[in-house]
């Protein structure tokens, strides 16, 4: 008789997901030489060209994080750091939007059964956009659910989305109700598209703006952020796998901090590459027998080095304590938020670093240096990546005092 999983002749359902795994992150980097090659009309496009969402699609990178009963993946969290690790060292805006993309089939998976069928039942291949800046929304309660009206910015990906997840503060005429932050799950047809993404960095990500004017939301196409502190969630009934009990805010920066992760490990590969063969125009010496340059090459890799570290201890951490039924503290959520933030901050340090010492050839439009350089700060531009903010989130805490992220 088979014990602890195992089938005859078959591999255990630990095993197979590890194979299912290694596949995933090699179908991602698989893509790789076909994103530097799009990478100049993505930016163009000022979204994902066709193709490149097909192939992700047909990868089934998308889908990583989705429930295995409507045939995702379900692999751990920590899958979101190494398939957008793979996928930025092709293309920063590609791993931006998968990784996006891919979450929420993940959050998704956390919400009332009923909303997952009427996004899932239809199809499950389907995309889903976000935008969770709260205080760009009011929410007003009422008979069966929610009015909903607000203007969102930064919803990456979203003409490719047929659904979007928008965070709203839910109004109150007694303030003594305090403030609540909930998340709505609209159609397409319940908001409009304001195509204004015109940025300097990140540009093939689409991240445009979504305009809602009184829609309404029923109550279980929405869930309150405090249902995804960790532990059991509204959809815990269908889907028990400890990954839809994590701490979604909390590990809000490690859904697309292995973007930032890829595209340094892309720009120092560049840089070594360049500089084994490339010699000084000043005096025809060659980069490679520079002390300045082999200096430069470790202290960018050990920063690369550091952050994959952390990022994915953190991951592979959070998923130990899922399983175990443990639910971080706040003092444990403050620092994930502090460490993913620190991590990102690293890599743009260490692109930073190899761009300055690259010098005049840095600056031509045609390489691939420029864009690497724009997209490491576009990332880190993110709110989820503000040191300053994580950090004395962080530092309140550890002194006693009330966290301020209302998200925790």
């Amino acid at each position: 008789m088979a014990t602890d999983g195992y089938s005859p002749g078959g591999s255990s359902p630990i095993e197979r997901q590890a194979e299912d795994y290694v596949a995933m992150v090699a179908r991602a980097r698989a893509l790789i030489p076909a994103l530097r090659e799009r990478a100049a009309r993505t930016e163009e496009l000022r979204r994902l060209p066709a193709e490149t969402e097909y192939d992700l699609h047909n990868a089934g990178l998308f889908r990583i994080l989705q429930p295995r009963r409507v045939g995702g993946a379900e692999l751990d969290y920590v899958a979101l750091i190494d398939c957008a690790d793979a996928l930025g060292q092709g293309d920063a805006s590609v791993a931006w939007n998968f990784a996006n993309l891919a979450s929420h089939h993940w959050m998704l998976g956390m919400f009332d059964p009923q909303a997952q069928d009427v996004v899932w039942s239809k199809e499950p291949n389907t995309l889903i956009a976000s935008s969770f800046i709260f205080p760009a929304g009011r929410a007003r309660k009422v008979d069966g659910g929610y009015v909903l009206t607000g203007c969102w910015p930064f919803s990456s990906g979203v003409e490719s989305c047929e659904w979007n997840m928008l965070g709203s503060v839910v109004s109150s005429d007694d303030e003594a109700d305090g403030v609540e932050y909930r998340i709505f799950l609209l159609n397409r047809r319940d908001y409009r598209i304001k195509d204004i993404w015109n940025a300097t960095g990140l540009r093939g990500t689409g991240s445009n703006e979504v305009e809602v004017e009184g829609a309404f939301v029923a109550n279980s196409m929405s869930i309150a952020v405090s249902d995804l502190a960790g532990g059991p969630t509204p959809g815990s009934s269908v889907n028990p796998n400890p990954l839809y009990a994590l701490p979604v805010f909390a590990l809000f920066p490690y859904v697309l901090s292995g973007v930032a992760l890829g595209n340094a490990q892309a720009c120092l590969d560049d840089y070594v590459g360049i500089a084994r063969h490339r010699v000084s125009t000043s005096n025809r010496a060659k980069l490679g027998d520079m002390q300045s340059t082999q200096i430069k090459i470790a202290e960018a890799s050990a920063k690369i080095d550091a952050a994959r570290l952390i990022m994915r201890a953190n991951c592979i951490g959070a998923m130990a304590d899922a399983r175990s039924g443990h639910i971080p503290d706040i003092a444990a959520k403050t620092r994930l938020r502090r460490d993913g933030a620190f991590s990102v901050n690293l890599c743009s340090e260490a692109v930073s670093l190899l761009f300055a010492a690259s010098g005049a050839r840095s600056l031509f439009t045609s390489g691939t240096l420029q864009r690497q350089f724009r997209d490491a700060h576009a990332v880190n531009s993110h709110l989820a990546f503000n040191f300053d903010a994580a950090g004395t989130n962080y530092g309140r805490v550890a002194l006693g005092l009330p966290s301020e992220n209302l998200t925790l």
